[in-house]
């Protein structure tokens, strides 16, 4: 069978495979999520040994470390997978809610009742905890889901898929609700983001450069974000013992991640006090930095250039800005931020509102780290991406992400006069 063949039979077979998951109970899809954790960890050794023959193919291949640190997978990322399919199994399911039902002068009432969005396509790079997060959200939001893994991962997400096919297959629903691309021709994707026939929405992770492919190429609707250029504020009215946790762990919590800081900004009233402390704390933990002159005045750190505060670094590499005071750090925010999330610590309640309403990003924080900005610690279970968008998603895309509504009407005889 050709690549073309190969994609329209998985097209059909999700299409058919949507019909049957939207209609599932929640008990039938709860059930296949915990059989599918359940198997997850009895198959854990293979799926380990699968995760490691693909690590010694990335540093063959000369992967760079945020990569490998993406790809790789070990007893405690296993055992937040497991958690993840749990606890998206203990959420509400938003199928088939009827909310916002009102009478109308003719009689009529009319309400909306939330539905699945149908066939997802997923393509994503090194994550192959991704391929367990896609299909549990998918799963129980009534979805059919194809899944695009790198080539990078192949080997992990075969062995995670096999476990997904069990699960599913344990509580009788088709094991086409959920199927894992084999084919690692690039190709592959470029059918994937054209069959508009089967596919209802597409939802890329990965680099920039895939992304704005994707985004230029496809036919298919797409949920995304380009860059996680994030950005911590101090400010003038912080509490700096605070704001020295929250500037290192957004920094230094992981690196190759879209929710970490790339860039610190600090208000030129309290810069003295805390930078010298930061930037030992940073050095220590191998961290380049690079400021601005007045930054540079204060620590000895490498001249930030204007592409510096351009870029999503994914490694142990910080820009440094100090502001005058909040409105040009949200100045800052507006020309360089990738509309992702940003955090302000302060004590101000005034400030931290006009930050929470000014700024401009899917996610926006008052006294916390950008890290926070994720699926799971939002209490969504699991993610399936971060949407920059302001249509249909917007931040963490979990269950209701993945869902439309339809608007239904409930007569009693009535006709229009």
């Amino acid at each position: 069978m050709d690549l073309k063949a190969y994609m329209q039979q998985l097209g059909q077979q999700a299409r058919t495979a949507s019909r049957v998951i939207a209609t599932a109970s929640t008990e039938t899809k709860n059930a296949a999520l915990l059989a599918i954790a359940e198997a997850l960890d009895s198959n854990r050794a293979s799926v380990l040994s699968a995760n490691a023959l693909d690590m010694q193919n990335g540093r063959d291949s000369g992967l760079d470390a945020a990569l490998l640190d993406r790809l790789e997978l070990n007893e405690a990322r296993v055992d937040a997978m497991i958690e993840g399919l749990r606890q998206v199994a203990e959420l509400p399911d938003p199928i088939g809610v009827i909310s916002d039902r009102k009478t109308r002068p003719s009689g009529i009432e009319v309400a909306k009742m939330r539905v699945p969005l149908g066939v997802v396509g997923i393509i994503y790079e090194s994550r192959p905890n991704v391929t367990v997060d896609a299909a549990s959200l998918c799963l129980k939001s009534g979805n059919a889901t194809i899944l695009r893994g790198g080539s990078e991962a192949i080997e992990s997400n075969r062995a995670i898929a096999d476990c997904i096919r069990k699960g599913l297959a344990s509580n009788g629903l088709p094991e086409t609700i959920v199927q894992v691309i084999e084919i690692t021709d690039r190709a592959a994707v470029g059918e994937l983001i054209t069959m508009t026939d089967y596919v209802d929405v597409i939802i890329p992770r990965g680099g920039k450069g895939l992304i704005e492919r994707i985004s230029r190429e496809a036919r298919v609707p797409v949920i995304k974000h380009l860059d996680g250029i994030c950005h911590v504020y101090i400010d003038d009215k912080a509490d700096l013992e605070m704001a020295f946790n929250i500037a290192m762990n957004a920094k230094t919590h992981r690196y190759g991640v879209c929710n970490a800081m790339e860039t610190l900004l600090v208000a030129k009233a309290v810069a003295a006090k805390i930078l010298p402390r930061l930037a030992e704390a940073y050095r220590a933990k191998g961290v380049e930095l690079r400021g601005c002159e007045q930054t540079c005045a204060i620590i000895d750190c490498s001249p930030a250039t204007e592409e510096d505060w351009h870029t999503e670094y994914l490694a142990p590499i910080l820009s440094i800005k100090v502001v005058a005071d909040m409105d040009e750090a949200m100045a800052h925010i507006a020309r360089y931020g990738s509309h992702h999330t940003e955090s302000i610590v302060t004590t101000d309640d005034t400030r931290s509102r006009r930050f929470l309403a000014e700024v401009d990003s899917s996610s926006v924080m008052v006294n916390a780290s950008t890290r926070f900005a994720d699926g799971f610690e939002y209490g969504l279970g699991a993610e399936i991406g971060i949407s920059t968008d302001k249509i249909h998603a917007r931040g963490p895309v979990g269950l209701e992400g993945l869902t439309s509504q339809k608007w239904i009407v409930f007569g009693h005889g009535e006709i229009r006069q």
